[in-house]
């Protein structure tokens, strides 16, 4: 098979090499691609929310597949626009893709179907949700924009002067642009993440292995968040009990959920959850592959992925069986100096062999460009640095012994990626 994958950040290079191992890739393709996507997919130069431009790309290569990876182009119809043309495509269509595109859109539904969740209410004006957050008086407390923004649209107020700021940053002052023209406030909760993407067909659900994220830019959580500096898999807290719960009492009342509102959605369903003393519940929902979760998790995935995509958009994930390997993974963000603020482009990178000269560990690429036979910086999240081990430590001692052989000019990257995790194993 011929396949494009839309996209040119650490997942989708994630996404690229786990396709490159199935003997049914024939060529990988990618759009707009990176530095280290390109030594194994033939690039293009097609932004990825260009549907025209995207639709008539796959068209001129005659691909098979096409995996539309990033929120945006799902959000803004990409697959339809896709599967409109007999284009067989991974990812779930725009009424779908709304579970994402809208926060207020997932509150309702999750209030609607009783799927546990934040207490929250919802705002078009920014004195009512001033007036509302004063009257609560309880912090910290969360600070939502309605839509897309990078996966930064989240404040945590710690106080009352914190909570009014992000209020009129996100609905006057537009820092997420027309994202924050609604806002969510909602109960801030308690207790450890857990990250689980899913593979769904629409009418049964594959989780995949689960992972922590860690969003804070600085050391100890501290910080602005970010899109996520670094992972860590199988996530300690995501128990066999765990599971069980989420399984019945949020992923599978999602599904249902969906299909019921006629969304029915097919592609990587992401669920956010905090496990809270009173019960799992949902944070957020992602309508895509996570990033950096993709990093940590698709490596451990001992199941052709192809054959994964084909039966999601078949309606026959029920008839596969998904293994997985019986290890842990680990990823390490480094950043350019400033992210998530403004940082400087076009900073040479030096130690960038493919395995950053450690054995098991695999740098992909989320923002660097490839010119004159070098890597430059191409992006706030430069390079995730991923090792597999057997056990956790494992894993992150060869990930920082590749950290410490890749440098740029003011390389930022936190140094107790799954601290959190290690600790949790021993009190398991």
């Amino acid at each position: 098979m011929k396949i494009l994958v839309v996209g040119g950040g650490g997942r989708e290079h994630a996404i690229i090499m786990k396709l490159a191992e199935s003997k049914r890739a024939e060529k990988l393709y990618c759009t707009p691609g990176n530095g280290g996507i390109s030594r194994y997919a033939e690039c293009f130069d097609v932004g990825a929310t260009d549907i025209d431009g995207v639709v008539a790309l796959a068209k001129k290569l005659a691909v098979d597949m096409v995996v539309v990876a990033p929120d945006d182009p799902l959000v803004l119809g990409m697959v339809d626009a896709l599967n409109a043309e007999g284009i067989m495509t991974f990812g779930p269509n725009k009424a779908a893709a709304i579970i994402e595109g809208s926060k207020v859109f997932s509150k309702d539904l999750m209030k609607k179907y009783g799927i546990p969740t934040a207490a929250y209410e919802v705002f078009t004006e920014a004195d009512k949700a001033v007036a509302y957050i004063k009257a609560q008086n309880s912090y910290p407390t969360v600070v939502k924009a309605d839509g897309l923004a990078l996966g930064k649209g989240v404040i945590i107020a710690q106080n009352e002067q914190e909570a009014v700021d992000a209020v009129h940053s996100i609905m006057e002052d537009k820092i997420f642009g027309e994202s924050g023209s609604k806002l969510v406030v909602e109960e801030f909760l308690t207790g450890p993440e857990i990250s689980v993407l899913s593979f769904t067909d629409g009418n049964v659900v594959v989780p995949m292995i689960s992972s922590m994220d860690h969003k804070r830019a600085l050391d100890g959580d501290q910080g602005l968040n970010t899109g996520g500096m670094g992972t860590v898999a199988p996530n300690p807290y995501y128990t066999e009990a765990v599971a069980k719960e989420c399984m019945e009492n949020i992923f599978l009342p999602t599904i249902k959920a969906m299909k019921s509102e006629g969304r029915t959605f097919k592609g990587c369903l992401y669920f956010g959850l905090m496990a809270t003393p009173k019960g799992v519940k949902v944070i957020e929902y992602n309508c895509r592959f996570g990033d950096p979760e993709t990093q940590v998790v698709l490596p451990l995935l001992d199941t052709d992925l192809v054959d994964i995509f084909e039966a999601v958009y078949n309606g026959t994930l029920a008839d596969l069986d998904i293994k997985w390997k019986n290890e842990c993974c680990t990823c390490v963000v480094m950043a350019s100096g400033g992210y998530p603020k403004s940082y400087p482009k076009g900073l040479e990178m030096s130690g960038m062999d493919e395995n950053g000269q450690v054995d098991g560990v695999f740098v992909y690429h989320a923002g660097t460009k490839f010119a004159d036979g070098k890597f430059l910086t191409n992006g706030g999240r430069v390079i995730g640095v991923t090792a597999t081990g057997e056990t956790l430590q494992a894993a992150l001692d060869k990930s920082y012994a590749a950290v410490k052989k890749i440098s740029f000019e003011n390389a930022h990257y936190r140094t107790d990626i799954g601290k959190r995790a290690l600790a949790a194993n021993t009190e398991n």
